[in-house]
């Protein structure tokens, strides 16, 4: 090797470890894309929120079931007479969504009213791909929708949280339709008033995903209208099969008090 050829090898190897240096600079340069996470809960009032309570009209917060405090939006009994005389009901998001991540916190408190079901101690839920609030019956119990089941533990056994109910709904899982109402996720029990994650994925009518302060607990996909359904069955009987793609977002009151904080979404 002569000297030309020398120096012609050093000079490529600079060239490369130079380009080496720049590309890995370049690529720490370039940060993650920001996530456009917007709130959908102002912290105030329920501004863009409508209330549906069975029995009551569509608007109207039954014994203010509904309230904001200190930043939180409350489930709340203490002006019911003790008594829940089965007045379920839901607060709604004022805007379709269709692929888009949700997240919030929530935590039970206090005591269920004495006439509560069973099934209703410490017991919520995220309605995704709610029928429209306008269309639901004076007495319909539930929207039809797809339920993020939330639970609280009871001190004793396991009570997992993040489960999937559907009223007038079928999902698909393990690549079979899935036709019972409710089934557990693989989340742990949590007891006490403590605040949980919650987050859950949501693409159209593909795939839906449910997780617990990180964990994904529970997978299905092609939810779709079909089950028993306690209003307007005719309806809903001939729309059977068909594929739930979008729907509106709505929270719970079920004879137990719940609160929930940073109520966010990620439409993707």
């Amino acid at each position: 090797m002569n000297k030309t050829q020398h120096a012609i090898i050093i000079f490529l190897c600079a060239l490369f470890l130079f380009n080496c240096k720049t590309d890995k600079k370049e690529a720490l340069d370039v940060a993650p894309e920001k996530e456009n996470w917007v709130s959908l809960f102002n912290g105030k009032d329920l501004q863009n929120w409508t209330i549906k309570i069975k029995g009551q009209p569509l608007g109207e917060n039954y014994k203010n079931t509904f309230r904001v405090e200190n930043g939180v939006m409350k489930v709340n009994y203490d002006e019911y007479d003790d008594t829940f005389n089965a007045s379920y009901g839901h607060i709604y998001y004022n805007k379709v969504f269709s692929n888009y991540k949700f997240r919030m916190q929530y935590r039970f408190i206090g005591k269920q009213l004495k006439d509560g079901a069973g099934w209703a101690t410490r017991n919520s839920g995220v309605m995704i791909h709610c029928e429209d609030p306008k269309n639901i019956g004076l007495n319909q119990d539930f929207p039809v929708s797809i339920e993020v089941q939330l639970l609280g533990g009871l001190d004793k056994g396991e009570r997992p949280t993040g489960n999937l109910c559907t009223p007038g709904t079928n999902v698909v899982m393990n690549n079979e339709l899935f036709t019972p109402h409710c089934v557990n996720s693989s989340s742990k029990t949590y007891n006490g008033d403590q605040w949980l994650n919650l987050e859950i994925e949501v693409r159209n009518d593909s795939i839906i995903k449910h997780f617990i302060n990180g964990e994904n607990v529970l997978t299905y996909t092609k939810p779709q209208i079909g089950g028993s359904v306690d209003f307007n069955q005719d309806y809903w009987k001939d729309k059977e099969g068909h594929p739930l793609k979008k729907g509106y977002i709505s929270l719970q009151s079920e004879s137990h008090p719940v609160e929930f904080k940073n109520i966010e979404i990620l439409e993707l």
